[in-house]
């Protein structure tokens, strides 16, 4: 079943006396459940397009719809209304709170839902649990590891069940050993809770773990597999 369709979408931006194109009326279907990459060189729209997914940006044309609600025709209001309910993003520089603990920062993202107490703990509990830090839900980001801080991100992310999880360059500020934990822990989430998660990333190995690898070239998508999504 198609989770997130793109159809016709362009985006557009002045450079100088220079327009940049890096998306060009491209189509696009990932599937509930499916683990998307996304490379290019830089410029080249790869956070565009996860802005575009994500409602904080809107397209020149074409439609975005993202389990069945039109994210292209949302008020502002509503889009952050649906970005909360439906839609988790991790980011590269973590972008934890320094003065809330692992906890709270991943209860953040909760607050905006109509949840009673015990189901906002139970849920940012499972959260920590999923990312193994459990153990560190009364630490503060300036005493966890880099890779710590970037799996209270990730819980973060997940808390609310969210229908789709992006993710821009989640390993880029990571070294080796802590990116491949990262990595693990990403495939980890797909498979077992089926979480649905379109990444962007500049590394080919890093790539190389989701189910279907994507190159953004010229404003068009190329598959490094099988085609299978793409129009």
């Amino acid at each position: 079943m198609t989770l997130v369709e793109l159809r016709g979408v362009s985006k557009s931006f002045r450079k100088g006396d220079e327009t940049i194109t890096p998306l060009d009326h491209v189509d696009l279907d990932i599937a509930r459940g499916e683990f998307v990459s996304l490379m290019g060189p830089s410029g080249t729209g790869k956070s565009t397009l996860l802005n575009l997914v994500s409602g904080i940006d809107r397209p020149d044309s074409g439609t975005i719809n993202v389990g069945g609600t039109e994210v292209t025709t949302l008020s502002r209001s509503k889009l952050a209304d649906w970005r909360a309910a439906h839609l988790g993003y991790i980011f590269q520089t973590h972008n934890l709170i320094p003065v809330l603990t692992a906890y709270e920062n991943v209860e953040l993202p909760t607050l905006l839902l109509k949840l009673t107490s015990s189901e906002r703990r139970k849920r940012v509990a499972l959260a920590l649990e999923a990312v193994g830090l459990s153990d560190r839900a009364d630490h503060y980001p300036r005493q966890l590891s880099g890779g710590q801080e970037q799996r209270v991100g990730i819980a973060r992310a997940i808390v609310a069940h969210p229908q789709v999880v992006v993710a821009d360059e989640p390993t880029g500020s990571l070294d080796a050993e802590t990116s491949e934990q990262v990595q693990v822990l990403l495939q980890r989430l797909n498979k077992e809770l089926e979480i649905t998660l379109l990444m962007v990333t500049h590394d080919s190995d890093v790539a190389s773990i989701a189910t279907r690898q994507l190159v953004l070239d010229h404003g068009k998508f190329l598959d490094c597999n099988s085609g299978a999504g793409i129009r």
